[in-house]
């Protein structure tokens, strides 16, 4: 079967079926990190998640000790030709000394979600795509390969936009990975609609047991869980679990689902999923957290998680010095509404570039956030007619904004389809920098200042906190970033960008 392998952790096992998100589950990876899939080379292990519709594509972390995670990359840095968006849940496989990531996006030809290959000779760069491997019906998402004694299969969800029940279905897969054999097969029939997806299989003794994820995914309304069936024979037919669901709702996490299995060097399996933070909401998006599988006396699987004080938070800020061009920076922006144009030179980062007519907020050049409560700063070094600031963007059609166009500082937000001034505040001359800031809060409010000296002064409108409850679009979370609206022959020069966690 497909090796993953994790580090090992010591775990308290969990003695009874079934397992409520532990209060003090802390995301191993935080942060905007859904469907994840993990995978080892070495010394060094390798995430990649869900992109959705930011680009570049597919974000991949590494860690040499399976719990402080860096970002290195993307699986695409330009999409696939084939593909137009809609860019979810890849997972990792490795075969033939060689690394695959099979991963669902839309075909940009009629729109349909499909399943396309890539391969590499290393997990973090380097990947070749191979176009599409299934296409089938109305949709066609979230693959998962496995490796039965030397054939290979593939399993995905289909019918999810059909008039008929959702299946999990699978197929043979060739050994090269890149193409279907034989006709697909049932593993999973939804009869009670509930809505499955996210499967991963592994087996243990004579059993193949089938993880799925149940329920709304997504947003605010989600019901997600995680459930198990069990089988003799790869294609069935799966015996429900009667604890269903094995993974549900605790106190601090909520919607838990979409994972697949890493096996530590001792054989024990870790379970990585996504879950929603109760307290950011869908401020941070679905976020990576690990946990450890045991089994009951029945031969039925049980979950536990890390202790919290064997986690390790990721910094709480980030300067980022234009003038160091060596620093990585991934950015991320929505390639459907935007072309950004930035480079840095001359201790600057300059920005400009294209963006779409529905698209009031202009180009935002952004960062995931691990928190829904932060400050970012800048400075602006350059005046013109064009918005030059800072942003937090949901979408298209929503944004929030503090920007310094022309002699004025302006707060801003675009929303049904139109960006309107909240207040502005005239600059002194032309004096430069300009710095802005905006302070996020935990009860998704915020606040915007300016200054040309030492003293900041505030332009949020009424000098009360602003709601921004209308920014997260329904699959991912809003990102903090620099922003420019304006004249693609123009541009925008910033100094620094700054985001610290509260």
């Amino acid at each position: 079967m497909k090796l993953k392998i994790l580090t090992a952790v010591i775990i308290n096992i969990l003695s009874t079926a079934g397992l409520s998100i532990a209060q003090q589950t802390p995301a191993n990876i935080p942060g905007d990190f859904a469907d994840p899939s993990i995978i080892r080379k070495g010394n060094s292990y390798y995430a990649i998640g869900t992109s959705s519709e930011w680009g570049p594509h597919f974000p991949i972390f590494k860690s040499n000790n399976g719990q402080q995670w860096e970002q290195t990359g993307f699986l695409f840095d330009t999409p696939p030709t084939w593909t137009v968006s809609s860019f979810w849940a890849p997972e990792y496989f490795f075969h033939h000394n060689t690394y695959y990531v099979y991963y669902t996006a839309k075909r940009k030809s009629d729109g349909v979600s499909c399943i396309g290959v890539a391969t590499s000779a290393y997990p973090d760069r380097g990947f070749k795509d191979h176009g599409i491997v299934i296409e089938h019906g109305h949709e066609s998402i979230d693959a998962f390969v496995y490796d039965d004694n030397g054939q290979l299969y593939i399993t995905w969800k289909a019918y999810g936009l059909d008039k008929r029940p959702i299946e999990i279905l699978g197929s043979k897969l060739s050994d090269d990975g890149l193409s279907l054999t034989g006709d697909p097969f049932t593993l999973l029939k939804d009869d009670q609609h509930m809505g499955i997806e996210g499967q991963s299989i592994i087996k243990k003794d004579k059993y193949y047991y089938l993880f799925y994820s149940a329920g709304a995914c997504c947003g605010a309304a989600c019901n997600y869980n995680v459930r198990v069936a069990r089988a003799l024979a790869i294609t069935g037919p799966y015996l429900d679990d009667a604890a269903n669901p094995v993974l549900s709702d605790g106190k601090d996490w909520k919607c838990p689902g979409h994972g697949t299995f890493v096996q530590d060097p001792k054989g024990n399996y870790r379970y990585i999923y996504h879950a929603y933070n109760r307290a950011s909401n869908i401020f941070t998006g679905r976020e990576a957290i690990i946990a450890a599988l045991s089994w009951d006396a029945e031969q039925w699987p049980v979950f536990s998680h890390l202790p919290a004080a064997e986690s390790r938070q990721p910094a709480t800020s980030f300067h980022y010095d234009f003038a160091k061009t060596t620093q990585k920076i991934f950015w991320q922006w929505d390639f459907r509404n935007m072309q950004p144009v930035f480079k840095q030179a001359n201790g600057k980062l300059y920005l400009s570039g294209k963006y779409s007519d529905n698209n009031p907020a202009g180009v935002a050049l952004t960062l995931r956030p691990y928190s829904a409560s932060y400050d970012i700063s800048t400075a602006v070094w350059n005046n013109n007619t064009a918005a030059k600031g800072l942003i937090i963007y949901g979408d298209a059609t929503a944004a929030v904004g503090i920007a310094l166009s022309g002699d004025k500082v302006e707060c801003w937000i675009s929303k049904d389809g139109k960006r309107t001034v909240l207040k502005a505040a005239q600059i002194t001359g032309k004096q430069l920098p300009v710095y802005l800031k905006m302070t996020v809060s935990p009860d998704f409010t915020c606040k915007m200042y300016w200054k040309q000296g030492a003293t900041w002064n505030e332009l949020t409108p009424d000098q009360q906190p602003y709601p921004i409850g209308f920014l997260p679009p329904w699959d991912r979370s809003p990102r903090p970033g620099i922003n420019y609206l304006g004249n693609e022959s123009d541009h925008a020069a910033f100094s620094f960008f700054e985001i610290t966690y509260h």
